[in-house]
């Protein structure tokens, strides 16, 4: 098995899942968020500001192409990757896909202080969060080979769950 992605809403604990596997998996973690701001030498929010949601989109599919060229990684995908068929195609051919989910209530509390989620402007409320997640669930789900949710549990649970499903731990 080679790469494991996680997918899903932003701030259901997709980075901090990933910063805990390679504990237990001797995988790398690679972000694809992390990776575009060094790429572009900007914030997420000011991409979106001055180039636009679609050029971040395209960018973050040619990251995304990049990683998958690569072997045992653990990648945190930002929350829009599951979002376009190419993408989904990507991750299959490169590993397991894991969708990430939390209550829109655990997502709040998450990324209230959060101002780099250009997609939340405006948006910032259990009403906001809904609607959103509501028009991308059934996209994370088709793409998942494994949904783990992630509401009061720490992240070293959720990455044992992970790694029963595709990884023997090392530990």
């Amino acid at each position: 098995m080679n790469n494991i992605y996680l997918v899903g809403y932003m701030g259901c604990g997709k980075s901090a899942v990933g910063r805990e596997l390679p504990r237990m998996t001797y995988r790398r973690f690679m972000d694809t968020h992390a990776l575009i701001v060094e790429q572009e030498g900007m914030p997420i929010p000011r991409i979106f500001e001055e180039k636009g949601e679609a050029y971040f989109r395209k960018v973050e599919t040619e990251v995304l192409r990049r990683l998958t060229k690569e072997k045992k990684r653990i990648i945190s995908c930002g929350g829009g990757v599951a979002m376009r068929p190419e993408n989904v195609e990507e991750m299959r051919r490169g590993g397991k896909i894991v969708l990430l989910s939390a209550r829109p209530e655990t997502i709040l509390k998450r990324v209230a202080r959060d101002e780099n989620r250009p997609l939340l402007k405006g948006r910032k409320t259990i009403e906001g969060i809904t609607e959103l997640m509501d028009a991308r669930l059934p996209h994370y789900q088709a793409a998942a080979d494994l949904t783990v949710a992630t509401d009061d549990r720490s992240m070293e649970e959720i990455a044992k769950e992970i790694c029963k499903a595709f990884i023997p731990p090392v530990r």
